[in-house]
């Protein structure tokens, strides 16, 4: 059933949803504010197909003709005949609204029109168009070649033919899919991993504990692949600082207030493994 996708965005999460569905011979079309941030997005896929390729995964041919059906472009209007979008832009209301105005202006009829949110609900993103009906949240989980799980959260106009043809698509990517049916901020996920990680990063803040024993307690006594605080470093604690607050301004539950480490860390660009220090080196 593949079909176009066009992906807005060319991040970490963007340019890994446009490769998987590259990989599922999709045509993707792989959009970014400039040439330069693009170009980093088809580097980062073509290193990251690379890297299977090294490990027998995939064969050389394979890379190249999964690169060969992704167009990077800084033109939004080549959405106009993508069968889904999907946004992977910043965790800003305000930004992803700019996004989602143009794509109901550009995009036909009949296109999904889904949003890689972790946090914000998608009934305020999808208001901003005259078809929230075709608003639907798909969550994916980073490195998203590696991360067999996509969200899929309804908003409250979702439509149920919407809701299936996300599924469909994620499903053909190779993902497993949960539905949220309610799209509390947060949804379900990234509640879970923010309540976790706020009250890590309170316990070593007050001295309680390193981030490494605490790392190490989760992955031993829980069976984690991953501690909280190392995760924090991989999503970048500028993301996770920006979930945080999305949920906290929805709820006004104290636990998930930023703890002052992580606003601290943020403001002096210790952003995890993309800045080279969070609460770990690299």
């Amino acid at each position: 059933m593949a079909g176009r996708l066009a992906v807005v965005g060319a991040g970490l999460m963007g340019s890994g949803i446009a490769q998987v569905a590259a990989q599922a011979g999709w045509q993707v079309t792989l959009r970014d504010l400039d040439d330069a941030a693009v170009r980093r997005g088809v580097d980062g896929i073509r290193k990251s197909l690379g890297k299977f390729a090294e490990k027998g995964k995939i064969s050389p041919d394979d890379v190249e003709a999964t690169l060969d059906r992704i167009t990077p472009t800084t033109d939004l209007e080549a959405a106009a005949d993508a069968d889904i979008v999907v946004e992977a832009v910043f965790e800003r209301l305000e930004l992803k609204h700019e996004v989602f105005r143009a794509l109901d202006r550009i995009c036909k009829a009949d296109a999904v029109l889904a949003t890689n949110t972790s946090a914000i609900p998608v009934t305020q993103i999808a208001a901003v168009t005259d078809r929230p009906e075709a608003v639907v949240g798909t969550h994916f989980f980073s490195p998203v070649p590696m991360m067999k799980l996509c969200e899929l959260v309804r908003g409250y106009k979702t439509s149920d033919a919407t809701l299936a043809a996300a599924t469909s698509f994620a499903e053909e990517i190779g993902k497993t899919v949960v539905v949220v049916n309610r799209d509390i901020a947060g949804f379900v996920t990234t509640r879970l991993i923010c309540a976790l990680a706020m009250e890590a990063v309170k316990l070593v803040e007050a001295g309680v504990i390193s981030a490494e024993d605490l790392d190490t307690a989760c992955k031993l006594g829980f069976g984690h692949a991953m501690g909280p605080l190392a995760t924090i470093d991989l999503t970048g604690v500028d993301v996770l600082l920006n979930a945080t607050r999305n949920i906290y301004t929805d709820t006004a539950d104290e636990k998930f207030f930023p703890p002052e480490l992580l606003q601290r860390m943020a403001a002096a660009g210790d952003l995890g493994r993309k800045s080279g220090q969070g609460f770990y080196s690299y």
